[in-house]
């Protein structure tokens, strides 16, 4: 594997429950790293020598602010760029807003994407956001806005706020968007989906990180825990196709694992990750390390 970007899930904790969240991020969602934890990955990432970036995600990484800092800090120190990914829940006027970005500005190569969409509130760009950009710009950082599709919904969303570029994304049906949204969206024959359309598990650049030490490929398909084998070993010894999940998903998609595995289905999904993470749900009880954690699949929320 010739990886270059960690994405930590910093905690699956968010202030806001939205329906197209895959990861399940909510209020009550448990799962945090600690400093502790972020220096060790950090330190394998370094390790691997490909590794070029870092992202910083959740849940919703301003809510535990100083862990959040200090990862950003020392991933600059280490050599590598990073990436904060925010809902800016904590923007809420533009001058606040520089002093929460101030601490991560002065760390240099940094840059952010902010969230806004109308999961997020009734129009497609907040105010917090649009705070958030102009704090930005004073404080010269990069900044982009993603925005994920509303099929139901026909209101256009802006190209650009304040000369910030808004990249528009296919909505995934997968996590609580397959619990939420999956039965309004137009459905396709089962058979149509025979590639997934976001991975290359053969030419794998980036894994996800999450708090319970579970290393991704894509949410919720883990190749290791890395508080049980260092990070630059699982990396090492990757081999996706003696992985019983991820060898039928290369050969044939979403498609061949539910044929490999037998598994009922129905006629039509909304999409490639629909039915992958309905098979998928099928079989965490026969791969419950390779499908995990729980969280990813709307278990175990509370506690």
């Amino acid at each position: 594997m010739n990886l270059k970007g960690v994405h930590l899930l910093l905690t699956y904790r968010c202030d806001v429950e939205c329906d197209h969240r895959f990861v399940w991020g909510s209020p009550n969602a448990k799962g945090t790293f600690t400093l502790k934890q972020v220096s060790e990955i950090l330190a394998e990432a370094r390790k691997i020598g490909s590794v070029s970036y870092v992202s910083i995600e959740g849940g919703e990484p301003f809510l535990y602010y100083p862990i959040m800092v200090k990862t950003v800090n020392r991933s600059v120190e280490l050599g590598l760029h990073v990436e904060v990914l925010s809902n800016c829940y904590w923007a809420t006027c533009m001058e606040d807003a520089v002093e929460w970005l101030l601490p991560i500005a002065e760390a240099k190569d940094v840059e952010l994407s902010l969230s806004s969409d109308l999961y997020h509130g009734e129009k497609w760009i907040t105010d917090e956001v649009r705070n958030a950009v102009s704090a930005a710009k004073i404080l010269n950082m990069k900044v982009g806005i993603m925005a994920i599709k509303c099929p139901y919904i026909e209101a256009p969303c802006p190209a650009e706020v304040d000369g910030v570029k808004v990249g528009l994304y296919e909505l995934m049906y997968r996590g609580r968007a397959c619990s939420k949204l999956a039965d309004k969206a137009i459905k396709r024959n089962w058979r149509e989906f025979t590639k997934c359309p976001y991975e290359d598990f053969t030419k794998q650049e980036r894994v996800h990180i999450d708090p319970y030490g579970y290393v991704h490929v894509c949410q919720g398909i883990s190749i290791g825990n890395t508080w049980r084998k260092p990070l630059s070993k699982i990396i090492e010894e990757y081999d996706p196709y003696a992985n019983p999940i991820l060898e039928p998903l290369i050969r044939g998609g979403p498609v061949a694992l539910v044929e490999k595995y037998n598994l009922p289905h129905d006629e039509a999904y909304a999409d490639a990750c629909h039915l992958c993470y309905i098979a998928r749900q099928m079989l965490r009880d026969r791969f419950p390390e390779i499908l995990a954690p729980g969280q990813m699949y709307g278990e175990g929320l509370n506690g």
